[in-house]
């Protein structure tokens, strides 16, 4: 059974830090790219950065270039996305999921991630 496990979120004040991480299980996990999504109220789920199983490479979507940092440990299973200077439109619940697939894993239950300014 896949499952995908977020957590680290929480409160910050607009210019703050928060460290996600993914725990991943029940699949081949360093087969696959895997990345970050997330979900605003009232918006659609969007990516936010993904990590190649291969070389490492990475995306950023624009809104979040420069601020935000993605890695993974093959030996553990796990994904993390360091954020940094956050604003209050990075407020959303955010998930981990492999953006490869036509049909993604089920989705987590997220982590809630609130910014105030």
């Amino acid at each position: 059974e896949v499952q995908l496990v977020e957590s680290g979120g929480g409160l910050v004040q607009t210019g703050g830090s928060l460290r996600l991480s993914c725990a991943a299980s029940g699949f081949a996990f360093d087969e696959y790219v895997i990345g970050w999504f997330r979900q605003a109220p009232g918006k659609e789920r969007e990516g936010v950065s993904y990590i190649n199983n291969g070389d490492g490479s990475k995306w950023y979507a624009d809104s979040v270039k420069g601020r935000f940092t993605i890695s993974r440990d093959n030996a553990k299973n796990t994904v993390t996305l360091q954020m940094n200077s956050l604003n209050v439109e990075d407020t959303a619940v955010y998930y981990c999921n492999v953006p490869s697939r036509t049909i993604p894993y089920p989705w987590g239950q997220g982590t809630q991630v609130t910014v105030s300014s």
